[in-house]
């Protein structure tokens, strides 16, 4: 009687003690089909200048920005084919292409893009892109913007286009392309 009585007991431990685990593994991971997701954001992207060399003759269409979970974006609409040549590095200041006229970008640091489109047609000289030297580029909306600040349009100079982009901080940035768009992403955080 004594072993069936001591089983009886271990049983019951044990019982209560699985009762116990699963009662901590869901608090722990929350209600089944609830589980919170899990966000790796990548900061391998650094925050050195980046640069391609490649020519394209079309000119810039639209600049527009977006938010996600791990950075902001900003995308230049270059319409045709093939590749843009870009510069896009950090600078102390934001000067005008052509003039070297100081423009004030607001945030912690400038980010600044050359794309090689110019924000005009080539050849009938008719304005693609309706920005203005020293103002903000024209639909940008950044209320809300974890990491974008400000922009600012630069020049459209020897069939480049240049604009200034506020950040909150010299965070890293990655450039890549996508059929006719040119797309600068920069990292909330390192």
């Amino acid at each position: 009687m004594r072993r069936l009585g001591t089983a009886a007991a271990v049983l019951v431990l044990a019982g209560a003690g699985v009762a116990g685990t699963a009662g901590v593994a869901g608090a722990a991971t929350g209600p089944v089909g609830k589980a919170a997701p899990a966000t790796t954001c990548s900061t391998a992207w650094g925050s050195g200048t980046k640069s391609a060399t490649d020519a394209n003759a079309t000119p810039l269409k639209n600049v527009r920005t977006s938010q996600s979970t791990c950075y902001d974006r900003m995308v230049f609409d270059i319409g045709g084919t093939g590749k843009a040549g870009y510069h896009v590095g950090y600078v102390d200041a934001f000067h005008q292409d052509g003039s070297g006229e100081k423009i004030p970008v607001k945030g912690g640091a400038i980010l600044q893009v050359f794309v090689s489109a110019p924000s005009h047609d080539p050849e009938t000289g008719k304005q693609t892109y309706a920005a203005t030297a020293g103002k903000p580029l024209p639909g940008v909306n950044l209320a809300g913007y974890r990491t974008f600040k400000d922009t600012k349009f630069g020049a459209s100079f020897e069939g480049q286009s240049q604009i200034g982009l506020g950040v909150r901080a010299k965070l890293p940035f990655r450039v890549q392309q996508s059929g006719h768009e040119l797309i600068v992403d920069v990292a909330h955080t390192w």
